[in-house]
């Protein structure tokens, strides 16, 4: 069936590429009744759209369309249309005379939070070293796969108490993308946003149940899945000294098969200041997090914290060199400014030690969109969410004045996109898609320090570009859209023999590198940076799926579920 369909979906591109020239675009889920909403149309004579309801066709609004502009990413001519006075619950469509009316979308109170509570469970359908039941998997239970628990040394990470080919347990974890091994730095980013989510938002989380084995435990759900990969973090710190190893991996990468099925030996791999202190910002935060729970587990990953804090000070230059023998993915940084910068902010902010405050030097560190590879914006991020807490060390101005700026300029740009996104030509890189949810992020928290509106709207368009919006005309949300990613390069979704991908992962997303096109048997359908996009289980480089893009997919669709205005 799935190689049926995906021979299906190869033969009609070209057909759906013609037809996307001729597409109202809008987020194919929907909306809150008090955001703002905003589909784009093709230019064309027409200058009024409609908004009518699906069932009856009773037009419901009318309104002008914005002016003609010309994108450079995408090639194409749009105008916007504006329909935020749209507020009453319903399903409606978009109409504008000449061309196929809009897919159908909601107005709906809870309009993301189906796609939120999807969004959390990807990760817990990552899981290594366990079991995913019908219970809670549905139809995507699994056997285990990996458990972890005989993870050999590599040459690389030896030292006296644990000798080339001794053995540690590793286990539990998440997969870190749509292969099977487990990274440090990627994880820390990713289990950093899940904890700052539940931070800014957790009366939202507290009232949620993902059917996952530890509901119901007294913990919320989010909490309860970041833990899953807490622990493994934890086994991944050698105790003797606090260094923290770089990766947990094959020497080469998976086939496309199920996890169970994958049986080469597991390796541990270099200790590295990057992954240390990633690690250290992490268990910082995660200490502060867990304290209401549990008092011991929150000790317990602060001393976890500042022993990799003091590793990583003596350890200052370690940066990961990829072994001969191994293939798999790298996460190199030989710049570790910004990680040391966002320890010490995460550190400060847990311990109120001044002195950390100090290390972060804060004046020279600028405020940018997180990425894996460039942290320092969290460390204003958290800052800011609690600035209220704050010893008199912390510059307040300072810290209110980089989160705004920041968040000033993603506005600037959100408003001269003809696509309305605040994504400019350089943002479509590797998981360009991420990179519009992180600026959402950033918005977010621009808006909570000051409560500029623009901000949460600029917010609410990253969100429907990723669910539709874009020059595509598809969510990039497996399970989530008329028009939805089919294809991730994820081996589940692919060796499981269920024609539906796994449900809630955000693929990658347009770039033109297409650094996988000579793997591909089918051809990206453009080379523009808007529309370098395969929905193909080939396409590692558009289309594969990672915890660190899913992340602020959790944190922006329940910042906004729990921000926008009721109308």
């Amino acid at each position: 069936m799935k190689k049926a369909i995906l021979a299906w979906t190869i033969a009609s591109l070209g057909a759906c590429s013609a037809a996307i020239a001729d597409d109202i675009k809008l987020n194919q889920l929907g909306f809150l009744p008090g955001a703002a909403k905003v589909a784009v149309v093709p230019d064309g004579a027409v200058r009024e759209f409609k908004v009518v309801e699906a069932d009856s066709g009773k037009v419901v609004l009318t309104g002008l369309l914005g002016p003609a502009a010309r994108s450079a990413d995408s090639g194409d001519t749009v105008r916007q249309a504006s329909f935020a006075a749209l507020t009453k619950p319903g399903t409606y469509l978009l109409r504008v005379d000449g061309l196929p009316d809009s897919l159908p979308f909601k107005v709906s109170a809870s309009a993301y939070q189906a796609l939120n509570a999807a969004s959390i469970k990807a990760f817990y359908f990552n899981r290594a070293s366990i079991a995913l039941d019908a219970k809670h998997a549905g139809v995507y239970a699994r056997p285990a796969g990996h458990p972890d628990t005989q993870v050999l040394i590599h040459a690389s990470a030896a030292s006296p108490q644990r000798p080339a080919g001794s053995r540690i347990s590793s286990p539990k974890g998440w997969y870190d993308a749509g292969d099977y091994n487990k990274y440090v730095v990627n994880s820390g980013i990713s289990t950093y946003t899940l904890l700052a989510a539940y931070e800014d938002f957790p009366a939202y989380f507290q009232q949620q149940r993902l059917n996952i084995p530890e509901s119901g435990n007294g913990r919320p759900d989010l909490l309860n899945e970041a833990w899953w990969n807490l622990e493994w973090m934890l086994t991944m710190q050698d105790p003797a000294d606090g260094g923290v190893y770089h990766k947990l991996t094959n020497q080469r990468f998976d086939g496309m098969v199920m996890p169970d099925q994958a049986k080469e030996p597991r390796y541990v791999v270099q200790k590295s200041t990057a992954a240390a202190l990633d690690f250290a910002a992490v268990m910082a935060t995660a200490s502060r997090v867990y304290a209401p729970f549990d008092q011991k587990l929150s000790a317990r990953m602060l001393a976890a914290a500042q022993s990799a804090w003091r590793w990583a000070q003596a350890h200052s230059r370690d940066y990961y060199k990829q072994p001969q023998d191994i293939v798999t993915g790298d996460y190199g940084d030989n710049d570790v400014s910004d990680e040391f910068a966002w320890a010490a902010a995460e550190l400060y902010i847990t311990t109120g030690q001044d002195e950390f405050y100090k290390a972060m030097r804060a004046p020279e560190q600028p405020a940018t969109v997180p990425s894996w590879s460039d942290v320092r914006g969290l460390a204003w991020l958290s800052l800011a969410r609690h600035r209220q807490k704050l010893t008199p060390a912390a510059d307040q101005p300072l810290i209110a004045s980089r989160i705004d700026k920041l968040a000033q300029q993603l506005a600037d740009g959100w408003r001269q996109s003809p696509y309305g996104i605040s994504m400019q030509t350089s943002d479509f890189v590797w998981g360009s898609n991420a990179v519009a949810l992180n600026q959402a992020m950033v918005l977010l928290h621009g808006y909570r320090l000051n409560g500029k509106r623009v901000y949460l709207d600029a917010a609410q368009s990253s969100l429907d570009y990723v669910l539709g919006r874009n020059a595509l005309d598809m969510s990039f949300v497996t399970g989530y859209g008329a028009r939805a990613t089919l294809h991730p390069h994820h081996r589940p979704s692919e060796a499981d023999g269920i024609a539906a991908p796994v449900p809630g992962f955000l693929a990658g997303g347009p770039q033109p590198g297409q650094q996988d096109k000579t793997h591909c048997p089918q051809p990206y359908p453009s080379a523009l940076p808007a529309k370098s996009y395969l929905d193909h289980v080939c396409s590692y480089a558009s289309n594969e799926v990672t915890i660190n893009w899913n992340a602020p997919l959790v944190y922006v669709s329940a910042g906004l579920q729990a921000l926008t205005p009721l109308k």
